[in-house]
């Protein structure tokens, strides 16, 4: 298993999802003839502009990479949450227009078989087709989550078991039963869509663009790299310390570790509303790029959550491409605000690392 974590910023979904298959020659670990499937995120039917479900466009540039390299058996298989209908989703979110296309078959797996698997907790039912794929591409949107702070890779796959033990899962307090199926269906690779997940639930509404999508082919370790990307400390995720002791990967990774094809250019031109809106009010934004305005929303919500005197109590904080050059009394976000009294050094940086120097700012003061 590669230790990489290939990450692309831009505009265009499609065609930074084959910059990255070509970046990593995903083609050349796939076995010729292989079944390939492909596992987005259709919760429920709303659409990924919304920041709950997989951008069909992500999916659409692995079809092609996979076809343009003489792939042929190639389908997409999910199921929505309990109580929503897959097929509804697979139709609003743009799968249905994408399998048509490029003829690609599409399996309901709300309606598959299920086999029971062993796992570190005791036995898990699993959808049998998904089990019997010889190469799974695991596609999920990295966001908040209100029962478990973030999810990502690991959790994307609950999307794969019966609807019945979707219910026990959550009898079970969710962590050890998510870690413990990652440990039996191991996606070969991870190709995360994070254009515009959203802030803080599952269901969407509140979404943040950054304008990012970022693969590899350990999913523990992608998740713990979103983490940082959302300013979550991995250990407030509590399956992903249960994930790597039932051995599904490991969460450490080093700036090596990271392969950025591009850094963001793009001035965000996101009018945002509700949560976002609120927490942008305490930001001095100067032609800011998505990448770098999501990671620090991100920042402030979590710091948020620590109490709103925090947010009350920060010195003015600059960002974006026209403080380039300017003396900054205060904190300065990013590369372009290298003026500045405190700099949170990066292009972008994570939500983490901005986190970490507004709490140091109040430790001080």
């Amino acid at each position: 298993m590669e230790r990489k974590i290939y990450v692309e910023y831009g505009d265009d979904a499609c065609a930074m999802t084959i910059r990255l298959l070509e970046a990593a020659n995903i083609a050349e670990r796939i076995p010729a003839g292989a079944r390939i499937a492909l596992k987005p995120n259709l919760v429920l039917d709303s659409p990924a502009s919304e920041g709950a479900t997989t951008h069909p466009e992500i999916t659409e540039g692995v079809i092609r990479y996979l076809q343009a390299h003489g792939f042929e058996h190639i389908c997409i298989m999910e199921s929505s949450w309990v109580g929503a209908a897959t097929g509804k989703a697979f139709k609003i979110c743009g799968y249905e227009a994408l399998c048509k296309k490029y003829a690609i078959p599409f399996y309901d797996l709300k309606k598959a078989e299920s086999i029971q698997v062993e796992t570190p907790i005791g036995p898990i039912a699993v959808c049998r087709r998904a089990l019997e794929t010889d190469y799974l591409i695991n596609l999920p949107v990295l966001k908040g989550h209100c029962q478990t702070v973030m999810t990502c890779a690991l959790k994307n796959c609950k999307g794969c078991i019966p609807d019945h033990e979707k219910r026990r899962f959550h009898a079970l307090g969710l962590h050890r039963p998510i870690a413990a199926l990652a440990a039996v269906l191991r996606p070969a690779l991870t190709i995360v869509d994070s254009i515009c997940g959203d802030l803080n639930f599952e269901e969407g509404g509140n979404p943040i663009r950054t304008q990012r999508i970022f693969m590899g082919e350990d999913p523990v370790q992608l998740d713990a790299y979103g983490c940082a990307l959302m300013g979550v400390q991995p250990e407030q995720v509590e399956y992903l310390a249960y994930a790597q002791a039932y051995g599904a990967g490991r969460m450490e990774y080093t700036q090596e570790d990271i392969v950025m094809l591009h850094r963001p250019q793009e001035t965000s031109r996101e009018s945002y509303n509700g949560k976002a809106a609120y927490l942008g009010k305490y930001v001095q934004q100067e032609q800011a790029c998505s990448a770098c305005y999501g990671s620090l929303i991100h920042a402030l919500y979590r710091l948020e959550q620590q109490g709103q005197r925090k947010l009350r109590e920060l010195p003015p904080i600059c960002i974006g491409q026209g403080w380039q050059g300017k003396q900054i009394s205060g904190i300065g976000i990013g590369k372009c605000c290298d003026g500045a009294q405190v700099q949170v050094k990066g292009c972008p940086p994570s939500a983490q690392a901005i986190l970490q120097t507004l709490q140091a700012w109040q430790k001080k003061e």
